[in-house]
C-alpha cells in the first residue's frame, strides 16, 4: 500500500464526548455470556448439589459431549481456561524429554507463556511454518526426521489448531493426512479447539461433516473444546477419544488448580449450549457475520483482505494512520500481521448493526484520504 497522508481532523479526532469504546472486534472473548449458558447457570444455582463433579449437571454435560462426538467411551474433563486445557492435555501425552510438533503461530507456542513446557516438566515445542496457519504432512515429516539422535527431544505429539490462529480451517481429509503421518511415527494427536464451534459450523455448512468426522474418526486423540469463545464463562472441555490416554488426568487437574469445587457451574453451561445445538448455531452466526463484514470491507479503497475468512476472523491491511483514526473513534482491534495487518473478530453476539456502524466509521476515516 502506498504512503498515506494523515487523516483529516474531522476523521481522526471526533468529539471526545461522542466517542464510544467498542471492544466488539477486538476479540470473541469480549462478548458476554450467551442466553443459553446464563439460563443454565441460573438453573444450577437452585438448591444444593454434590461437589467436584459428582452432580447431575456435570454428568449430563459429559453425556451430551459423548453424544455430539458419537463416542460413548470418551473421557471428559472441565477446566477453567484454554491454556490449562492445552497444557494439561499435552502433559498427559508426554514425558519431559519429548517434543510437540505445532505450527509456529499456534497458540501453545505464541500465547501461553510456556505453560505447555511448564506442566509437562520440560517438553519442547517443535515448530514449523505453513500457509494460513496450517501444517502440512511434509512439514510434520521433516520435523519428525530432523533429528533422531539421543541429544534432541523425541517427537511425541502432533498438535493441530482448529480453527487456526489465522482463521483457516483444516478439512477432514487434511486432518486425516496429518494424523496418518503421526501414526506412522507413533505420535499422539492433540487438537486445540478454542474456536472449535466455528470450525465445526464451517465444515458442516460446506461438507456436511459431523464433529466426529474431523476429530476421532480422522485420527485425533484428544480435543480441547473451547467454551469461552462460544458464549460460556471460564469453562473448557478436555475430551479424550482414547480413554487410556486420560489415565489419572483428574490428578493433573487437581494439582494445577483446575478442579472446580462447584463443578455444576461448568457442566450447566455445556448442557445449556449442547442440548439443542446452540453451540453450533452460535458458531455459524459468528461465521456469517464475518462473511458480511469481509464483503463490506472488500469494496472499500485502501482496504485489502489478507486472507479469505473461513470462520470468525477477518485479517485486513490498513494504513496505520487509518487504524489509529478508527481507534480514536473508539473501536478496539489488534495489529496481527506486520505493521499494516489487523484482525477483526466476530462472535456469537455480533449483529448487523455493529457491522454497519463500523463500516460507516471506516468510510468516514477513509474519506480523509481518498474520495469515495
Amino acid at each position: 500500500m502506498s504512503a498515506t497522508p494523515a487523516p483529516t481532523a474531522s476523521a481522526a479526532a471526533p468529539n471526545p464526548a461522542a466517542v464510544r469504546h467498542d471492544f466488539h472486534f477486538a476479540s470473541d472473548n469480549t462478548s458476554g455470556i450467551c442466553p443459553e449458558a446464563w439460563a443454565a447457570l441460573a438453573g444450577a444455582n437452585q438448591g444444593r448439589h454434590p461437589s467436584y463433579g459428582a452432580d447431575d449437571w456435570t454428568r449430563r454435560a459429559c453425556d451430551l459431549l459423548r453424544a455430539v462426538f458419537e463416542k460413548p467411551d470418551a473421557e471428559v474433563f472441565f477446566v477453567f481456561n484454554g491454556t490449562a486445557a492445552n497444557s494439561l492435555a499435552l502433559a498427559s501425552l508426554c514425558q519431559s524429554y519429548h517434543g510437540v510438533i505445532c505450527h509456529e503461530a499456534a497458540h501453545i507456542e505464541t500465547d501461553e507463556c510456556g505453560a505447555p513446557e511448564f506442566f509437562s516438566n520440560g517438553t519442547k515445542l517443535l515448530t514449523s511454518a505453513g500457509p494460513g496457519g496450517k501444517l502440512s504432512p511434509d512439514a510434520v515429516e521433516r520435523l519428525v526426521l530432523k533429528r533422531t539422535d539421543l541429544h534432541f527431544p523425541k517427537p511425541r505429539v502432533l498438535s493441530l489448531t482448529q480453527s487456526t490462529e489465522w482463521g483457516s480451517v483444516y478439512t477432514r481429509d487434511q486432518i486425516a493426512a496429518l494424523t496418518a503421518v503421526a501414526r506412522r511415527h507413533q505420535l499422539a494427536v492433540h487438537m486445540d479447539g478454542a474456536r472449535f464451534a466455528n470450525a465445526a459450523a464451517a465444515l458442516h455448512a460446506r461438507h456436511g461433516h459431523a464433529p466426529a468426522d474431523f476429530t476421532w474418526r480422522a485420527g485425533v486423540d484428544v480435543l480441547c473444546f473451547g467454551g469461552t469463545k462460544n458464549g460460556m464463562n471460564t469453562t473448557e472441555a478436555v475430551v479424550f477419544f482414547r480413554p487410556e490416554l486420560a489415565r489419572e488426568f483428574e490428578y493433573r487437574c487437581k494439582q494445577a488448580g483446575q478442579l472446580a469445587s462447584k463443578m455444576r457451574f461448568h457442566g450447566a453451561q455445556w448442557v445449556g449450549l449442547l442440548q439443542d445445538g446452540a453451540w453450533l448455531r452460535h458458531g455459524a452466526h459468528a461465521n456469517a457475520m464475518t462473511q458480511r463484514l469481509a464483503a463490506a470491507l472488500r469494496t472499500l479503497p485502501g482496504v485489502r483482505l489478507l486472507l479469505e475468512p473461513e470462520v470468525n476472523a477477518v485479517f485486513v491491511e490498513l494504513a496505520p494512520a487509518v487504524a489509529a483514526a478508527l481507534h480514536a473513534r473508539g473501536w478496539h482491534f489488534y495489529n496481527f500481521i506486520g505493521a499494516d495487518g489487523y484482525r477483526l473478530m466476530c462472535s456469537w453476539d455480533t449483529q448487523a448493526s455493529d457491522l454497519d456502524a463500523f463500516i460507516a466509521d471506516v468510510k468516514t476515516v477513509l474519506h480523509g484520504h481518498w474520495s469515495i
